[in-house]
């Protein structure tokens, strides 16, 4: 009786354990998107905005994962500092419970509770050559922004059309992760699709978009000399997928992407280039509008970046 009753116990922690492997979409709070990795000995965040990070020294019992995060708070002054918290999540079957609570007992910040979903396994390669893509679809008409809005309508609208273009004005040049500028997305939501667009950054300085694929994939809009390489480079999946090569254009000349999106992998071709082929992408990018990868999604130009103009916006859907 009593090596039954150890039986069924260490059963009952070891699947209590297993319940936090996997992945998870996060759902932030301040309307932002997060992705947790869990593995036996190995935990990674991507928190809002940026890359996925490992976590250093996280405590993990039955089903409960807890660590300390300093968070800023978004659009704070440079000389505002972060305020570290607790982060505990409970998995419950297939949802995670997470709260929040600051680590200094004296900090005004409230305990905070968010929520969690696990996401399914990566599904294998696909072989593109069976995929079947229906006729295109014009997203942009070139003459207004039908069919399109401001993801967030508490932020500054810097989107119009002018002479053809769907252009974004804004005065911010740096590459801070957040922005007071409006980013814009379809009305439209789409699942798997081939997408051609075309973009151009301001000559001179150092221009920064991005065009996520369903709201939650990154494909980087920067130019050749830009700052930003290899992972954050031009075509790269942000943070996620690095190109094999630079195919990217001077600031001021007009880029041309062709991407595919099947099955959670990416395909990109960069002025004829094909810079990743075909690429299993394992998370949602910094900066996505939501993290579950179930969902249909928009297609969604960064506009809290820098200024930039896109034109000839085409989507073919997948043909089920």
């Amino acid at each position: 009786m009593t090596r039954l009753f150890l039986l069924f116990w260490l059963t009952g922690r070891l699947l209590a354990q297993d319940a936090l492997d996997g992945q998870w979409s996060l759902d932030l709070p301040n309307q932002e998107a997060g992705w947790l990795s869990v593995t036996k000995d190995r935990v990674e965040l991507l928190w809002a905005v940026g890359s996925a990070r490992p976590v250093e020294n996280f405590t993990r019992q039955a089903d409960t994962l807890s660590f300390e995060k300093a968070v800023r708070r978004p659009l704070a002054p440079k000389e505002e500092p972060a305020t570290r918290f607790r982060i505990t999540f409970k998995a419950r079957g297939e949802f995670l419970e997470a709260e929040m609570v600051p680590s200094d007992a004296a900090a005004t910040s409230r305990a905070v509770m968010f929520s969690g979903k696990k996401q399914p396994p990566m599904p294998p390669r696909p072989d593109l050559g069976q995929i079947a893509f229906g006729e295109p679809v014009s997203l942009f008409n070139g003459r207004d922004l039908t069919g399109w809005k401001p993801s967030r309508a508490d932020k500054k609208n810097g989107w119009s059309v002018r002479e053809g273009l769907l252009c974004n004005d804004t005065p911010k040049t740096d590459f801070s992760a957040y922005g007071e500028y409006a980013n814009l997305r379809t009305e439209a939501e789409f699942e798997d699709f081939q997408l051609h667009i075309e973009y151009r950054l301001p000559a001179g300085t150092g221009g920064n978009s991005g065009i996520y694929l369903r709201g939650i994939y990154e494909v980087q809009v920067t130019h050749k000399d830009s700052k930003m390489q290899g992972i954050s480079g031009p075509g790269a999946v942000f943070g996620r997928v690095e190109p094999t090569h630079n195919a990217g254009r001077a600031a001021g000349e007009w880029d041309v992407l062709d991407i595919m999106l099947v099955d959670r992998h990416v395909t990109v071709v960069l002025n004829g280039k094909k810079v990743i082929d075909n690429a299993p992408v394992p998370g949602c990018t910094g900066g996505a509008l939501k993290s579950d990868v179930t969902l249909p999604g928009p297609i969604y130009l960064q506009g809290d970046h820098t200024s930039v103009q896109y034109r000839n916006i085409t989507l073919r859907p997948r043909a089920r």
